[in-house]
């Protein structure tokens, strides 16, 4: 295992984190310069699977550090009726928001949809399923993982289900602070509700531009006692090794699950 980059914290995101640069390294599906294409199909392959299995239902799904993507919602939208988007950094939930109002200059997510459209069947339904999503991300808000109450001062309803992908491993810089987030967050998740997470395992950084990010060097076991600790039945996991060798992140492998809040 390679020495950790020093981590960096939620100052380092605000000041040094460039979401355009970040979607045209990872997300411009199918360009040469796109350097996560396998791990991006791969997430979205997941992710259809679990949203259309048929368990993981209901009114409003909260998805935890959205980032400045969408790609993780694309199969969600089919079964909630609202979506709130959480972010900390304030230039991703911005460029989130040129996205969901069509605005010039947001990014083109068209080659991403036009995948999962055609996981779902209908290659041709692409437009259909932006709008859709469009109008189902009712709320964009500032969260921060590591306070009790992640949006204070903001407060919600408990949601139906949870999403995170790639988030806690990105914001925290240790196991415990790890569990405490973990706990955080699923304040905002009632009883017997899901948790969606797609979770790099050890990796210690990425890299957009010039800026190397730290990443919380997590193994399988690791995620899946924090899970149990925070009060988690989990249902289903599937780890999947990275093959994709790239001086971008050096991720071994992308963990996916369903997991269960059990009952106060």
């Amino acid at each position: 295992m390679e020495s950790p980059a020093s981590f960096t914290g939620g100052d380092a995101y605000q000041k040094d984190f460039d979401p355009a640069v970040y979607l045209k390294t990872y997300y411009s599906f199918g360009s040469s310069h796109c350097q996560g294409d396998e791990i991006l199909e791969l997430m979205l392959r997941n992710l259809f699977k679990i949203f259309t299995s048929g368990g993981v239902k209901g009114d409003t799904l909260i998805d935890i550090g959205s980032g400045p993507t969408i790609y993780q919602l694309l199969s969600a939208c089919e079964n909630f009726k609202e979506i709130i988007a959480l972010d900390y950094t304030d230039r991703n939930r911005q460029e989130l928001e040129k996205w969901l109002k069509n605005e010039p200059g947001a990014f083109d997510w068209t080659p991403v949809v036009k995948y999962v459209c055609e996981l779902e069947g209908d290659r041709e339904k692409c437009a259909e399923k932006e709008d859709k999503l469009r109008k189902k991300v009712k709320q964009v808000l500032k969260c921060d993982v590591s306070k009790s109450n992640i949006l204070a001062p903001v407060s919600l309803p408990q949601a139906d289900c949870l999403l995170s992908t790639l988030c806690l491993e990105a914001a925290c810089k240790d196991l415990n602070s790890y569990r405490a987030a973990l706990k955080n967050v699923s304040s905002l998740l009632k009883p017997g509700g899901h948790l969606v997470m797609v979770v790099v395992l050890k990796e210690t950084y990425y890299v957009v531009g010039q800026r190397r990010f730290s990443c919380l060097y997590l193994e399988q076991e690791s995620v899946e006692e924090a899970l149990r600790e925070a009060g988690y039945d989990i249902q289903c996991v599937e780890v999947i090794p990275n093959r994709s060798k790239n001086t971008f992140s050096d991720s071994e492998a992308v963990l996916s699950l369903v997991a269960c809040k059990q009952p106060a």
